[in-house]
This record gives structure tokens, C-alpha cells and sequence, in this order.
């Protein structure tokens, strides 16, 4: 995303593409940018979401695996990019589970 700020830096216009007013890149994920998009609405309100956003990753895992599992679907089926994704994920979580830095509640990860 790329934004424009006013005199005191303060964001008042965004654009997915570089302009003339709007030249400055920030990642999409950036605090200060989602509390603009959130219309200035509480930090909370927006982390919120963000954890929302984190538990329905963990659903959509423990639905692909499911599906694998009753053979719906198959790894294979899936596009390299997701495939990767996958496997990334689950690599990250079994080594935070296997060093214990989250406790017994693997859906933490």
C-alpha cells in the first residue's frame, strides 16, 4: 500500500498503487495503517481482528487435514504455493511445540 501524510505525518490518503500524492510504501499488515483503514477506531478493535484472523487459519488447517484424511482431498490436489505454505506451517509448529515455548495448547500456533 502506498500512503500520503499530512504536515503533523499523519496518514490521510491510501492507494494499492504508487501516485504523485501517494508514494510512500507500507506493508498492508502495518499498525498504522490498519488503524486508518479501521476509521480510527481503538487498536483493540483491530488486534481483535487480527486474532480472529489467526484462529480461523488454525480452522481452515484442521479442515484441510480432515479432508486429507477422509481422502476428499489430496496434497497433491493442491497448488505448489498452498502446498509450501503447508508444510512451512507445520514445520514452524512442530518446532515451537517441540521446544515447549507454548505451552500444552498447540492451537496457540
Amino acid at each position: 500500500m502506498y500512503v500520503q501524510r499530512d504536515s503533523q505525518a499523519k496518514i490521510v490518503c491510501v492507494s494499492r498503487e504508487p501516485t504523485s500524492m501517494c508514494d510512500e510504501f507500507m506493508a498492508a499488515d502495518d499498525s498504522e495503517l490498519l488503524f486508518f483503514l479501521s476509521d480510527g477506531k481503538a487498536q483493540a478493535d483491530v488486534s481483535q481482528f487480527q486474532a480472529s484472523d489467526l484462529a480461523f487459519v488454525r480452522v481452515l488447517e484442521d479442515v484441510l487435514d480432515l479432508l486429507m484424511d477422509k481422502g476428499v482431498i489430496s496434497f497433491m490436489d493442491l497448488p505448489d504455493a498452498a502446498r509450501n505454505k503447508i508444510m512451512e506451517r507445520q514445520s514452524l509448529r512442530r518446532r515451537y511445540n517441540d521446544v515447549n515455548l507454548v505451552g500444552d495448547d498447540d492451537d496457540l500456533i
